[in-house]
């Protein structure tokens, strides 16, 4: 099923490479660009991990480096700020290059600091966690958390090109790649049912030629839906499948000891909406079993009780696919096929709250 990795994976409005060693395109697109200067975005993570296997890359081109701390809580307008002051002081111009190594937090912040600062200069989606590999730094959406909503403030703008090193993901713990994990089981699950026999389990971190071939079949899926539908007008919508439920559940656990990451959020969501699917959808009980069973084990749970309605449903319904009294779900009727668009009116969301304890095991 999963089809051999060319070096470019897609060629959408922007070209998806996957680097080699010489990491070949990126001084292909620094030395075509004509940049001014370049600056590299990344936290003290990807500095101490990745930055050591592209500083000998880069450094002919005398790079900036801009370090940001770790972490969801920093992705907001006060490191945005930081940033563009950084950027002002070292003469950034609209010739300029931004690098983003790291993450989903980096990637997000990065491309819409520099889509924003002098009207936009270029930008790099480098993603260095599994999770942004295959999602976050494809399709062009940038943005920041805002007043306790994820991604409150942000824009589409595509990056000139993105490229993806697979090895970066031998430098995660655990936890980190299960999280990514959980959007490549969505990409299934709203498009691809012939490839969920395969994602049942996670290969093993040391099998990198069979995550190369995940990495760019779960790419190839949501570049597709993305390229007929890039302002999220209707198709794109199958990708929040997951998320509504999901970044409720994130943004509540901030405050908790244990926040949870965006993708065991995600998972939780999945969980949560693919109990709906069986309710609004009948999509099939043995299907919702087999979910359940992929995902259940692999992820933390989140207490119940930490998250009563009254705090989780305003969230909710701030979703930004909402109209009018309506939560916009998307659902599906079987695994491989995403429905968009499903709305359930806020006067059945004891429905939901069933939904959410199902997925927190409540």
């Amino acid at each position: 099923m999963f089809q051999n990795d060319p070096s470019t994976a897609l060629h959408s409005p922007y070209p998806i490479h996957f680097a080699q060693a010489d990491f070949q395109a990126l001084k292909e697109q620094i030395e075509g660009g004509n940049y001014g200067q370049i600056f590299v975005l990344l936290d003290e993570n990807t500095q101490r991990d990745c930055w050591p296997i592209l500083a000998p890359i880069l450094s002919p081109y005398s790079p900036h480096l801009l370090q940001i701390p770790a972490g969801e809580d920093h992705k907001n307008l006060q490191t945005c700020q930081n940033l563009w002051t950084q950027l002002l002081q070292k003469g950034a111009q609209r010739n300029s290059l931004l690098i983003n190594l790291g993450g989903g937090v980096i990637g997000d912040m990065g491309g819409f600091v520099a889509a924003t600062f002098k009207r936009g200069f270029d930008f790099i989606q480098m993603p260095t966690s599994l999770l942004a590999q295959v999602d976050a730094s494809v399709g062009g959406k940038l943005g920041i958390d805002f007043q306790g909503l994820k991604n409150g403030i942000g824009l589409f703008q595509f990056p000139k090109m993105v490229l993806i090193y697979p090895p970066f993901i031998k430098t995660l713990p655990p936890a980190e790649v299960r999280s990514g994990w959980a959007e490549i089981l969505k990409h299934s699950l709203i498009a691809d049912a012939q490839s969920w026999p395969q994602l049942q389990e996670m290969p093993p971190l040391q099998d990198m030629d069979r995550w190369q071939q995940i990495i760019a079949h779960s790419i190839q899926i949501k570049d597709h839906i993305v390229d007929q539908d890039p302002q999220e007008k209707g198709l794109r919508k199958l990708l929040n499948f997951g998320h509504s439920i999901g970044h409720a559940l994130e943004s509540l656990s901030w405050n908790s000891p244990q926040p949870l990451l965006h993708g065991e959020a995600v998972a939780l969501g999945l969980l949560a909406e693919a109990y709906l699917s069986a309710q609004y959808l009948q999509l099939p009980q043995k299907e919702l079993d087999q979910i359940e069973t992929a995902i259940r084990p692999l992820y933390p749970s989140f207490p119940l009780a930490q998250i009563p309605p009254n705090s989780f449903f305003p969230l909710l319904r701030q979703d930004k696919k909402n109209e009018g009294k309506t939560h916009s779900f998307t659902l599906i009727s079987a695994i491989g096929q995403g429905q968009f668009n499903q709305s359930i009116p806020y006067t059945e969301e004891d429905r939901i709250w069933e939904a959410v304890a199902f997925a927190l095991g409540g």
